[in-house]
């Protein structure tokens, strides 16, 4: 392959540049989701046990055909800034809390393997999270926590 000033290129093809990170943090989450909706049924493995890895080992957590390894290989989310398929790169790029990356990608909370559609929906939820949900249960735990204080007084 021969490279090329990209001001040579110009004189001979119409060439675009983009800035990294072109995609806001919703669009990413949804690109991710459309990446694991494409094949549904697909089995693909969790990341064993997060929470007993050291700290300062979690970020380089990886498994073959995991979730994050679905979002690696797609060419727009690796030009958009996805450094690799490891739980750090994910967090990171993703901007995934600890605790969304646990319940999302975790053995303990999904089993040894998952299904690409399954863990879709989560993505989604991930992106859009329906605040009415937390509001209710928010107002629910008000509502109990005197109640049950009651009955154990």
């Amino acid at each position: 392959m021969e490279h090329k000033p990209v001001e040579t290129l110009r004189g001979v093809a119409e060439v675009h540049e983009f800035k990294q990170g072109f995609l806001s943090r919703r669009e990413r989450l949804e690109r991710w989701a459309e990446l694991l909706e494409r094949q549904p049924k697909r089995r693909l493995r969790s990341l064993g046990e997060i929470e007993f890895t050291p700290e300062e080992k979690r970020p380089e957590l990886r498994s073959d055909e995991s979730p994050i390894t679905v979002a690696y290989e797609d060419p727009i989310l690796r030009a958009d800034g996805l450094k690799g398929d490891r739980l750090g790169d994910a967090m990171e790029y993703f901007d995934l809390s600890e605790r969304s990356a646990h319940r999302l990608l975790c053995s303990c909370m999904n089993g040894w393997s998952m299904e690409a559609g399954v863990t879709a929906r989560k993505v989604r939820r991930i992106a859009n999270p329906d605040h009415r949900l937390m509001v209710v249960t928010s107002i629910s735990l008000m509502v109990a926590a005197p109640a049950v204080l009651y009955l154990l007084s």
